[in-house]
């Protein structure tokens, strides 16, 4: 096997524009604490089939954002099946750079300057991996985090205890409603000299608060730059984000924090040393694994990629992941009121009393909406169909087809822009016509499974909680059971982004991450269900491009532009 790698600083900085992550439209950007990196590593095997896998320091990845990347790559001839780019997730990196208006309202808008910036630099970190092939040997190895280690913590223990999976936990031992495990791929090179790793664990990087003004790579990204610095000057490390969609770093409770930065905290009071000192904990880890002898080399060169791309708006689910249930389905995107209400360890939205009069105002439309006689039986179809889907949740959003509150007339919607930059914006964007022609969010997402050696990567565009991550790897791998492949990693955060994806039972009681679950409470079997299509299409040996992501037009996105 060959392997080209890469590190290259993509810090894009824009001063006052807001960050992404914590929906604040008070969350911008003053200045710069660390660097932001893509750290890039192509695969190639002696056939000259290659595969490139990029983790990028960022929130997340937008359709708009790979598709930028790859019209750069497009003298090297890169597919976009061979390219799976990741976020590790950062909370304190750039907004501005999706062509959806939800993810831009608190920026405020598409920032070209932003998304050029990335575009640009991510791609020149990966064509400089592409011209540096050498002679390399791939291992594998795991460990796992003992209990007293407090490097992550279950932020939604109610929820996580509804599974049937698990012995319901109290809140002091919310440390193991965790997948504690570290997965970390070696690279030596043919000398047997390390070169490189890319390691998977599950914690978000919120050690920093919604408070901050600075970017920072957070605790991945220091986690990151301590194994560099203790390995030889050319050592590339990258921390990629696991399931971490429940998962905090943040465990003290710390009542002298103002309400809206959210109670809680790392290991210190100084947000930024919590960041260090989680990362310290994420280095040592990887250290250890890296120096074990216990590690297993991976010895086929096969490389093989495909996407494929799929409308989770609109998915039956196959009733092998409903417990039999038939006639199961997805609806367009809906964001409940606990969405809104954000994660109270991680990062809180709105007050209590805004929650509990949003649960009021959803339920009262709710009831009109079905009992209403003004809708034509096409309308009434598709908004019964909306709430079988949606079950218990307090919608408030419906990205998917451009409403808030029940109207699609954002601009004299009842919420004042007067209290909130981000509803606000939302009105002026409105006004602008910029809120008309799309979803706010992308609902045609793509789904990527990568194989190299006996590895399986398999990449999805949401963030998944511990058992629904559970149940998708074991899902995944009983489709695989009869192939080649000895270990499957989850790879979230990949190539594109829309909320959450939760287990059914978690997604009852709708915390922050089921009411950001945005597909309905079968979101995870919708996700189960395509991934499943997927590998019955690649054993098949066929490819279906039927579904292809929206494309906007240069006056839509000039439209819900924003320009300091």
């Amino acid at each position: 096997m060959f392997i080209g790698k890469a590190k290259g600083d993509i810090t894009a900085f824009v001063k006052g524009v807001g960050m992404l992550g914590y929906g604040m439209y008070f969350n911008t950007m003053k200045e710069i604490a660390t660097p932001l990196y893509c750290r890039s590593f192509v695969f190639k095997n002696s056939s000259n089939q290659l595969v490139i896998l990029a983790i990028c320091e960022l929130a997340f990845i937008t359709d708009s954002l790979k598709q930028g990347v790859l019209k750069k790559l497009a003298s090297y001839h890169i597919q976009e099946e061979q390219l799976l780019l990741l976020a590790q997730h950062t909370h304190s990196g750039p907004g501005g750079f999706s062509f959806y208006a939800l993810y831009n309202f608190t920026s405020p808008g598409f920032v070209k300057e932003i998304y050029d910036s990335l575009v640009d630099k991510i791609a020149a970190t990966i064509i400089t991996s592409l011209q540096s092939f050498q002679t390399a040997r791939i291992s594998i190895a795991k460990s796992t985090f003992a209990e007293d280690i407090p490097i992550a913590f279950n932020r939604s223990l109610d929820a996580y205890n509804q599974n049937k999976e698990v012995i319901p936990l109290i809140h002091e031992e919310r440390h193991k409603a965790v997948n504690r495990e570290m997965t970390l791929l070696h690279f030596e090179d043919q000398y047997q000299k390390p070169i490189g790793s890319i390691n998977w664990f599950g914690v978000h990087t919120t050690s920093i608060s919604n408070d901050n003004h600075a970017l920072c790579s957070d605790n991945k990204g220091y986690a990151a730059t301590y194994l560099e610095n203790e390995m030889d000057a050319d050592y590339i490390a990258a921390f990629a984000q696991g399931a971490c969609g429940d998962i905090s770093p943040k465990f003290i409770f710390n009542p002298k924090r103002k309400e809206q930065r959210g109670h809680w905290e790392g290991k210190f009071h100084d947000d930024f040393e919590s960041a260090k000192y989680n990362g310290q904990l994420q280095f040592k880890k990887a250290l250890e694994i890296i120096e074990s002898t216990d590690k297993i080399n991976l010895q086929s060169e096969t490389i093989q990629s495909y996407i494929q791309y799929f409308d989770f708006s609109n998915v039956s689910i196959d009733k092998a992941y409903t417990g039999g249930l038939e006639g199961k389905f997805t609806s367009p995107a809906c964001q409940g009121m606990a969405f809104l209400g954000g994660s109270k360890m991680d990062g809180p939205g709105a007050p209590r009393v805004v929650e509990v009069i949003g649960k009021k105002m959803a339920r009262a439309i709710k009831n009109n909406e079905l009992n209403a006689k003004r809708f034509t039986d096409a309308e009434r179809k598709e908004i019964i169909r909306k709430y079988e889907a949606q079950g218990p949740k307090d919608i408030i959003i419906e990205s998917g087809i451009g409403k808030i509150l029940g109207t699609a007339d954002i601009k004299n919607v009842v919420l004042p822009g007067i209290f909130d930059g981000g509803i606000k914006n939302m009105k002026k964007q409105h006004r602008n016509g910029a809120l008309i022609t799309k979803s706010w969010t992308p609902q045609i997402l793509p789904l990527q499974w990568v194989q190299i050696g006996e590895l399986l990567l398999v990449g999805f565009p949401f963030e998944i909680t511990t058992i629904a991550s559970y149940r998708l790897h074991k899902s995944i791998c009983e489709l695989v059971v009869d192939s080649n492949i000895k270990e499957v990693i989850l790879c979230p955060y990949a190539n594109s982004y829309n909320g959450y994806i939760t287990t059914f039972e978690e997604y009852q009681i709708q915390m922050y991450e089921g009411g950001h679950t945005v597909f309905g409470e079968w979101s995870l079997a919708a996700l189960q269900t395509c991934f499943k299509n997927v590998y019955t299409n690649i054993k098949n040996q066929k490819t279906d491009h039927t579904i292809q992501p929206l494309e906007f037009s240069e006056e839509e996105i000039q439209k819900r532009s924003y320009k300091a």
